[in-house]
């Protein structure tokens, strides 16, 4: 019987499904043939090692792609998990965290106003948030890695052996003093010391012939919580400046003494002034620091300051003002470490020629090292905090009140219309006392824009300003600066008092004193 042709046979169909074309013709098919053929389309070696085979490389390269493909799946998975339980708005999460995530973000909100305006904050911060950590992720590996290895020096404890007095509220206050002794000073000076320093600085490496020259009894002491002085729970300046006064009263110095404050120490000195303005005699400053962020402040005199500083300082005064309670994580790993570190990075300061010449001086790394170890001696952050938060803070009080000024009282109309044609309703207020203010044009850490506007605020001070020095080296172991200093303030060198004068007037005193009370012990027996 005829094949019926139109209709194809199954080898024919078998034939069409092979590549090339292929047809079954009967003929014997050679697997050997057919199996070198898709051994070369496919890329795998036969026996004779005519194609190159798949590598381990190859193999662990193939099986990293399928392992990621699926790790990326599964990622999307726990997003849609996540989307559609977490998130929901009837979550517990979501009801549990919504409320403290809002207050959260109101304080923060300040912040946006950082933003470019076509920027959403939900979309922006998160990446601005991944881009700091891969910054501090690649500056935490230095590319420098065969320089040599500065030598860690750490901080010692020293025994306590500094004088303290005992204050109305049962702290103790531990203070230095140098110069002539109290029975035979001419002028009593004391001397709050600044940021991470103690009472060892007063006026580093001034020299005890100088003192005995001008007849000074200078005194510096410990803050409370510094050095070895008891830490202050409610501390302010208020406080700080009744802790000056009630030393002074202490240690003899009945009269009216002179203050010194040099960098952030300035403010205890400021708050003495203002509160006990009849103990002051006259007030010298040198490079005052003073709050960066008073209202009062031009907006010039303010660009110029913060102009100044690095960021890592701008981010501490952030701090310092904002989140005060981050402010131990980063000194328990600078200051606080029992490890020693040079000033400016600690302090992150940006400093001048003459300010790094003069941290380089062997002498001043000894007293640097010394001083240090003293100021973090109890190793607690709490004071430095209090420290760098009221530098930051409302002072209670402006530089301007110190500014000569006329006062007059006026009860109604008719005292005011009384007081336009009499001086006797009115009455000159103020500091009214000599204020010398000593600022080098070369600090970068108390910019020359502060004292330009502590002389704005105060006309009467006396601005003295220093070409070509810097924050350290006009106060530091500058024996010419301290002849300066001492010469505003005293004028010429007198001398110490003669001790025998003084003890001859007591004897006066007393043997007239001893005369009255005979005299009245008389008359009571006559009566």
């Amino acid at each position: 019987m005829d094949e019926i042709r139109g209709v194809p046979t199954w080898q024919e169909e078998l034939a069409s499904l092979v590549d090339a074309g292929l047809r079954y013709d009967g003929a014997p098919i050679d697997l050997t043939a057919a199996t070198e053929s898709t051994s070369k389309r496919s890329g795998y070696l036969d026996g004779s090692g005519s194609e190159a085979r798949e590598t381990l490389k190859d193999q662990v390269t193939g099986f990293m792609k399928s392992w990621g493909e699926m790790l990326l799946h599964l990622a999307k998975g726990c997003k849609d998990i996540v989307e559609q339980t977490v998130v929901t708005e009837d979550s517990f999460v979501v009801r549990k965290l919504a409320e403290p995530a809002a207050k959260v973000s109101k304080k923060l909100s300040f912040m946006n106003e950082y933003l470019p305006e076509d920027r959403d904050p939900v979309h922006a911060w998160p990446v601005i948030f991944f881009v700091f950590l891969l910054a501090l992720a690649a500056l935490s590996f230095s590319p420098e890695q065969d320089r040599p290895v500065a030598v860690i020096k750490k901080l010692r404890v020293h025994p306590t052996n500094a004088a303290r007095v005992q204050l109305p509220d049962g702290r103790y206050l531990a203070y230095q003093e140098l110069g002539v002794p109290a029975e035979r000073a001419r002028y009593s000076l004391v001397t709050p010391h600044s940021f991470l320093s103690s009472r060892l600085a007063g006026i580093p490496g001034v020299k005890k012939s100088l003192l005995v020259e001008y007849g000074v009894r200078l005194v510096s002491y410990d803050l409370p919580g510094f050095g070895e002085s008891d830490p202050h729970r409610g501390r302010n300046l208020s406080s700080s400046a009744s802790d000056l006064i009630n030393l002074a009263a202490a240690i003899g110095i009945d009269e009216k003494f002179w203050l010194l404050g040099y960098s952030t120490g300035s403010m205890h000195a400021w708050a003495a002034m203002k509160y006990f303005p009849d103990k002051i005699a006259g007030a010298a400053m040198v490079a005052p620091v003073i709050n960066p962020y008073e209202p009062s402040m031009a907006k010039e005199e303010m660009v110029k300051t913060w102009e100044q500083w690095l960021t890592k300082r701008k981010f501490m005064y952030f701090l310092a003002r904002r989140f005060p309670a981050l402010l131990p994580f980063f000194y328990r790993r600078s200051f606080l470490s029992g490890k020693l570190d040079h000033l400016d990075q600690w302090m992150s300061l940006s400093l001048g020629e003459k300010d790094k010449l003069l941290l380089k001086d062997p002498t001043f790394q000894e007293f640097y090292q010394r001083n240090v170890e003293e100021s973090v001696r109890q190793g607690i952050a709490k004071p430095f905090v209090e420290e760098s938060v009221l530098q930051v803070s409302s002072w209670g009080f402006t530089l301007s009140e110190f500014r000569t000024q006329k006062k007059c009282t006026t009860n109604g109309v008719l005292s005011w219309l009384m007081s336009m044609y009499s001086e006797a309703e009115c009455e000159l207020v103020g500091f009214r006392k000599p204020i010398h203010i000593w600022q080098g044009m070369e600090d970068r850490v108390a910019p020359p824009s502060m004292s330009d506007y502590i002389g704005r605020m105060i006309p009467e001070a006396t601005v003295h300003k220093i070409p070509n020095e810097g924050h350290f080296s006009f106060f530091y172991f500058c024996d010419e600066c301290h002849r300066q200093i001492f010469y505003a303030l005293f004028g010429e060198p007198k001398g110490q008092l003669e001790k025998k004068v003084r003890e001859t007037k007591e004897t006066v005193v007393e043997t007239e004193t001893d005369k009255d009370s005979t005299n009245a012990a008389s008359t009571t027996t006559k009566e």
